[in-house]
């Protein structure tokens, strides 16, 4: 335990294993198993909105198992395209280390979402509304995004450095990490459980297009804001 914490302040800072320019060998684990350990945290709390009622408490198993699920599927459908991207580009002899960038991205990802669950917590308690739930964790989403972008600029900072043509790629990765992953999350909820809803893994019109309910979401939100 002692030791996974260590590893982790080493992650957050950029010191030890995690330098800049230290070796890639020994950190994939370290950093899989912070996305996988982190997210699943926040996957719990996520799902905790509903799964406190009788009968629903397998909605925690499958909020925490889906939130390590979207990080890692969203890394690898964007990952065959980065590549390519980066091969034309000439940028082929660095895609190792934009790659050490990009995972380590989605390490801090699931990290930041761990450290904003209390937040989700006291909003789950100050609040029933189901609709505002899924909008609350959608900013927490997007809070640990930009968290994640001074972990990866740490990395891209010295490829920047070597090649301006980096600065796009790093721009082309955040645009299509977001792209795929709002589309990948609403693929996969709930997440968080409508309480009125029964529990399944998956909702039955799991791919409808997850950009006009973000629209209604919004909306629902700005309405609930002018109430006040």
């Amino acid at each position: 335990m002692g030791q996974g914490f260590c590893s982790l302040d080493e992650f957050l800072t950029g010191r030890g294993r995690f330098a800049v320019g230290a070796p890639l060998k020994g950190q994939v684990a370290w950093l899989v198993a912070f996305l996988v350990v982190a997210g699943m945290a926040y996957g719990a709390v996520m799902g905790s909105f509903s799964a406190l009622a009788a009968g629903r408490q397998h909605q925690l198993l499958y909020s925490a198992a889906k939130v390590p699920m979207l990080l890692l599927v969203t890394f690898l459908l964007c990952l065959p395209s980065f590549f390519v991207i980066n091969a034309v580009t000439g940028l082929r002899d660095d895609f190792g280390e934009a790659v050490k960038a990009v995972v380590a991205a989605q390490a801090c990802v699931a990290v930041a979402l761990a450290g904003l669950a209390p937040f989700t917590v006291l909003f789950y308690l100050s609040s029933s509304d189901y609709t505002l739930a899924v909008f609350f964790n959608g900013v927490m989403f997007a809070l640990a995004t930009l968290a994640a972008q001074i972990v990866v600029r740490r990395y891209y900072g010295p490829l920047i450095q070597r090649s301006p043509r980096h600065r796009i790629m790093f721009l082309l990765w955040l645009a299509l990490y977001i792209f795929v992953g709002i589309q990948m999350a609403w693929g996969l909820r709930p997440f968080v459980g409508d309480p009125n809803a029964p529990v399944a893994f998956f909702r039955a019109d799991a791919w409808s297009n997850a950009y006009i309910v973000i629209v209604h979401l919004v909306a629902h939100f700005l309405k609930t804001i002018s109430q006040f």
